[in-house]
């Protein structure tokens, strides 16, 4: 029950610089007349403003500070609730918002409007609308309840049967059945992520198990067998390295001896070649001449005979020395077109090492690739058991994720029931049912008392229902 103590105002409309207060714990009931301007709306436009911050009457908020002064405008109202003392200080210039509790101010953390939703939903449990329909009847801004609204009749009801707490409670279930469809939407993404990880894990699970023991027998005869070819091209390599280092040298200096030789019976041909075409020379002028050129002098034929005799014989020495010469440069270019046919065979040799070689190159390059996809395959192999430990754990966490949607589903449901409950068709309309009869029969006794004679029903959505005496249906407004 809230039970006003005391309002007391300054600086507010047309009052000055010093509280007016007026006491409201005199007596049961007090009663202020006056003449008009004297301020008895002022007092219930200062108690709205302490308690909603806006005034009873359609008045701007900064026309509620003394024109005069134009500050210190301020209006505390006290009273009780359930036992407890409140007291609301609210002032505009400066501005100032305060809620004592038993002379505690409590605390002012949040902004103006959740301190003032905190006042109207947990201290005064009604709204400014509440508070002109119940507290204050002024005609200046009272509506008669049956010219409201169906929604606000219902508004004033639930507020004077104290059932708005189910309005609140419908208000923090939506916020958790909010939380409730995020952590559906996380928990279903979680869920979509796992089975893809899952699907992968097991088809990498499936490409180790197809890799099998043939495969690596395989890969390694294929090594094998390749390792047996190096060994046979550095064996080809062994042997013609021998032959090149047991022939080179030898091959090589017989060569340059052989090619000195023949250079110098080249030049012996020459020799005797110029020789022999000197004594044909002197034949034929022995021969054809009977005075030297030179002296004038006659030859004799004695000399003659000589001559001619001496260069036959010298001609046939120089024939048999050419002959014997040109036997032995024959011998020598046969001993040269041999060591030249041994410089083939090394040079052949040697290309061939240089060819084995890069066979031998290729064939280790592929020994190494097989050995590593070898080694790739033991440890593919090796890797299977934690592959499945891996599948297992996200298996595991599939069926966690699964029990908590589980959850969520059934707490889900239990919210949809609970919120059909919270709702004006629910709980409320249960309680309001209750009372209904009630008030229909006060109403009725009220209406008969008052020599009204007519039948009045509100039903649960306070839809009114008015029989004349002829029991013809009215309306409110048709009277």
């Amino acid at each position: 029950m809230l039970k006003f103590k005391n309002v007391k105002w300054m600086n507010f409309l047309s009052t000055g610089n010093k509280f007016t207060e007026v006491d409201l714990t005199r007596s049961p009931s007090t009663l202020i007349v006056g003449q008009n301007g004297a301020g008895k709306s002022t007092m219930l436009d200062a108690l709205s403003f302490g308690l909603f911050g806006k005034p009873h009457r359609n008045i701007n908020k900064p026309q509620l500070v003394n024109s005069i002064n134009g500050k210190g405008c301020e209006v505390q109202v006290s009273f009780e609730v359930g036992g407890v003392n409140f007291n609301i200080v609210r002032g505009i210039k400066p501005n100032k918002f305060e809620i004592w509790q038993n002379d505690i101010m409590i605390n002012q953390d949040s902004n103006s409007r959740d301190y003032q939703k905190f006042l109207e939903q947990n201290v005064l449990k009604l709204n400014h609308k509440s508070f002109h329909q119940i507290v204050v009847l002024g005609s200046s801004s009272f509506i008669p309840f049956m010219q409201l609204s169906t929604n606000h009749r219902r508004e004033v009801i639930e507020d004077l049967l104290d059932i708005q707490v189910f309005t609140k409670m419908n208000g923090l279930l939506r916020e958790r059945s909010s939380k409730i469809k995020e952590d559906m939407v996380n928990i279903n993404h979680q869920l979509d992520t796992t089975k893809e990880k899952m699907d992968l894990q097991r088809k990498h699970i499936k490409n180790i198990e197809s890799i099998n023991a043939e495969q690596v027998i395989s890969k390694q005869t294929a090594a094998r067998e390749k390792m047996d070819m190096i060994t046979a091209f550095q064996a080809v390599n062994g042997s013609l390295s021998t032959f090149i280092d047991t022939h080179m040298t030898e091959t090589t200096a017989k060569m340059t001896k052989l090619s000195d030789k023949k250079t110098q019976l080249n030049n012996f041909s020459f020799q005797i070649t110029s020789n022999i075409k000197k004594v044909v020379a002197d034949a034929k002028f022995y021969t054809n001449n009977d005075t030297c050129p030179t002296c004038t002098q006659d030859i004799g034929d004695d000399i003659k005979t000589t001559k001619i005799a001496e260069a036959k014989a010298r001609a046939v020495e120089l024939k048999a020395g050419q002959t014997e010469l040109n036997t032995t440069m024959n011998e020598v270019a046969a001993d040269i077109l041999e060591v030249e046919g041994f410089q083939t065979q090394i040079f052949n040799s040697q290309s061939t090492i240089n060819s084995n070689n890069s066979q031998i190159k290729l064939l280790q390059s592929d020994i190494d690739k097989l050995s590593k996809e070898v080694a790739s395959l033991s440890i593919n192999s090796g890797d299977l058991s934690e592959a499945k430990s891996e599948l297992e754990e996200l298996s595991v966490n599939k069926e966690m994720l699964n029990d908590e949607k589980l959850n969520l589903v059934d707490l889900r449901t239990y919210h949809e029931v609970i919120s059909e409950m919270l709702k004006d068709t629910g709980i409320k309309t249960k309680v309001i049912k209750q009372y209904l009869p009630v008030m229909n029969k006060l109403i009725n006794h009220y209406l008969q008392v008052l020599d009204f004679f007519v039948s009045f029903n509100l039903n649960e959505n306070f839809e009114e229902t008015i029989r004349s005496r002829h029991r013809d249906d009215f309306t409110y407004s048709s009277f």
